[in-house]
């Protein structure tokens, strides 16, 4: 951590910038998860089958994927402050745009511009979150800030599918965007402008790519987390083709996930401030069964609650992974700690793609489950690898 940036807030400046941060994380996962809850309504609108409205969920993951290196490599130049204006600014932007989107190519090329300032911003928040507190104290502080998109996931998604299904899909996104400019002012008044801070350069930040613990840490959340986003990104068919609910139901049981994710989210941080890298392992393997019991919950309403519930715990990868990240990145945190985010989208990308050729090739909705257990049993081999492969703490990294 930089020198000029461990200057500690007292605890009331610290708290108005973390909710600063939540609320631009909200607008975020509200923007992103608003498209499963309306699946239906999309597909209906532009004339499109459910497994195409699938691959408006992957583009947005592609912008992610592409903007999060990117950005995070020539923003290195600017403050942290300046960085994260533009991104809101640029997010709220892209979210308009797809709110009056003409077409499904248009709404296509709309989402992926909307996805390209996601990690970065993630990533930056995540460095200011953590730079405000002890290094102990690390996971639970970029957690809190991470509260904005788990809250999101309760209130947010249901919010935009309800208004979604009662005027329009578009007026969700014309929600989303409207958060995005109300973070834009509150990181604006919040967060101080330091001059002190140290700027990296893109060149040092790209040295986090030549880090075997780098990119196997990415791969944990690529592959892991890939399983929550198959079942998730089907759950309003599944819901009503399934379980045999009304499409009136499924912002309730939308917040049912977002519970889940807001008690995973703490959760995580509190687990890796005890157990550091062990969390992962943990949490992995908690998903690979909560996803393996999905297909059987689905069929009552009562028990796809929960499961869906549980299913929104595996959100518990998050802080551990980007806490991970930064310790493993040395000085060069930017990068890594917006490619977690990147990670996630190859997820949030690879989830939908596998489940919908499940979905078609005649397995049913419910597939999604298995094949997501797959996923987290391959993030799980992963962890194990870079536990194998770990250097000594005297040891150096190859």
């Amino acid at each position: 951590m930089n020198a000029a940036t461990d200057v500690r807030p007292d605890a009331r400046v610290a708290i108005l910038i973390e909710l600063a941060l939540a609320v631009g994380g909200f607008a975020i996962g509200t923007g992103e998860f608003a498209i499963m809850g309306l699946m239906p309504n999309v597909s209906q609108a532009l004339g499109v089958g459910e497994t195409q409205v699938g691959h408006l969920i992957s583009a947005y993951a592609l912008g992610v994927v592409v903007g999060a290196p990117l950005i995070a490599v020539f923003g290195a130049y600017l403050y942290r402050r300046h960085l994260l204006l533009l991104l809101m600014a640029f997010f709220a932007i892209g979210n308009f745009a797809s709110a009056l989107a003409p077409g499904y190519a248009s709404l296509m090329l709309f989402r992926f511009i909307s996805g390209l300032p996601h990690g970065a911003y993630f990533g930056v928040a995540a460095l200011v979150a953590a730079s405000m507190v002890p290094p102990h104290k690390r996971a639970k502080a970029v957690s809190r800030v991470m509260l904005g998109i788990t809250t999101a996931m309760l209130i947010g998604n249901p919010l935009a599918t309800w208004l979604g299904q009662l005027l329009s899909w578009r007026y969700a996104f014309g929600l989303v965007g409207a958060i995005g400019l109300v973070t834009v002012v509150l990181v604006f008044i919040y967060l101080p402008f330091n001059r002190e801070e140290v700027r990296n350069s893109p060149l040092r930040e790209l040295t986090a790519l030549r880090r075997r613990q780098v990119w196997l840490t990415l791969g944990i959340g690529a592959i892991g987390f890939a399983g929550m986003f198959c079942v998730f990104s089907y759950l309003a068919p599944t819901l009503i083709q399934v379980t045999g609910l009304d499409e009136h139901w499924v912002p309730v049981i939308l917040a049912a996930f977002g519970v889940g994710a807001i008690l995973g989210n703490m959760a995580g941080g509190w687990l890796f401030d005890r157990l550091q890298f062990r969390s992962v392992g943990w949490i992995l393997g908690f998903s690979a069964i909560i996803l393996l019991l999905f297909p059987l919950a689905a069929h009552s309403v009562w028990t796809v609650w929960l499961s869906v519930l549980a299913v929104g715990g595996m959100v518990a990868l998050s802080p551990p992974l980007q806490i991970r990240l930064m310790d493993v990145a040395k000085d060069a945190q930017t990068l890594a700690a917006a490619s977690n985010h990147a990670a996630f989208n190859v997820a949030n990308a690879l989830g939908p793609w596998l489940g919908g050729m499940a979905i078609t090739a005649g397995y049913g909705w419910t597939s999604t489950g298995i094949v997501g257990a797959i996923m987290a049993l391959g993030g799980l081999l992963i962890y194990a690898l870079a536990r194998w492969q770990e250097p000594s703490p005297a040891a150096g990294e190859a």
